[in-house]
């Protein structure tokens, strides 16, 4: 009998970790109504289907998996988007990288989150404070993303 998958729960508070959450993340399924951003609680959060990389080969013959997880930003002053249709809730937007841009002032900075297609956000912080946590169990999926080079 296959050992259950741990959760993967990692906080980032600096671009190096920042940068780990960006690889557990790559390739991480969203629709756009599962973006939220509280200003009065200056928190951005996302809920979405990551594709677990870290198990990739150990899902056995059906090969991959997903899982649902949520990724939550604090200390966030302000969020911008660029080709996401705020109106499209349903919208289905892919993840494919997540970076930091310190400002002059540390630890403040702006973090960019880069979906396929061209759409990004810009989310400026205070200071790094995110968190991910996988909030359900994993799932089989048939297809294992892909990227032209």
């Amino acid at each position: 009998m296959a050992q259950p998958s741990k959760p993967l729960r990692l906080l980032a508070q600096d671009a190096d970790d920042l940068s780990v959450l960006s690889a557990a993340l790559q390739d991480a399924v969203a629709k756009i109504g599962d973006i939220r951003w509280d200003a009065q609680g200056r928190t951005l959060t996302i809920a979405c289907n990551r594709f677990r990389w870290e198990a990739k080969g150990k899902a056995g013959a059906k090969g991959a998996e997903r899982v649902r997880s949520a990724l939550q930003f604090g200390d966030v002053s302000g969020v911008q988007a660029r080709n996401l249709r705020r109106d499209a809730k349903g919208a289905v937007v892919e993840l494919l990288s997540i970076s930091f841009e310190a400002a002059e002032e540390a630890p403040a900075g702006v973090v960019t989150l880069t979906f396929a297609g061209g759409g990004d956000m810009r989310v400026s912080v205070d200071c790094l404070d995110v968190a991910l946590a996988d909030v359900s169990d994993p799932w089989a999926t048939p297809r294992t993303p892909g990227h032209a080079d």
